[in-house]
């Protein structure tokens, strides 16, 4: 079932995110076009629910310009889920996660 959870953000205000999973937190019944509608505050802000995934892509990221031929540019896309709870993780569509990784090098003349 999908639910919406509000999360407050550092600088002020929330953002609501739909999140696929059935939790025990405090839910606050709100009105959105005169239907009932069930928003769950979340127990973390946004930030601190997001800062979860950095180490891990920082670390992708450095392992990829470490190769001995870097790349010039280096682009790593995948899915975050978020829960109200747990904060955000790396979205998995199976028992592995999946990652995008798309990096670039350019050629370069002969002066260098």
């Amino acid at each position: 079932m999908k639910r919406l959870v509000e999360f407050s953000l550092d600088e002020g205000g929330s953002v609501l995110v739909e999140v696929d999973e059935l939790s025990a937190g405090p839910v606050v019944r709100g009105s959105g076009g005169g239907r009932s509608t069930l928003v769950e505050k979340a127990d973390k802000t946004f930030e601190d629910a997001s800062a979860a995934v950095m180490p891990a892509t920082r670390s992708l990221i450095a392992r990829l310009r470490s190769v001995e031929d870097a790349p010039d540019e280096v682009q790593v896309g995948f899915g975050v889920q978020l829960s109200a709870q747990s904060g955000a993780f790396i979205a998995s569509v199976a028992a592995e996660a999946n990652f995008t990784v798309s990096m670039t090098w350019r050629r370069r003349g002969a002066g260098g």
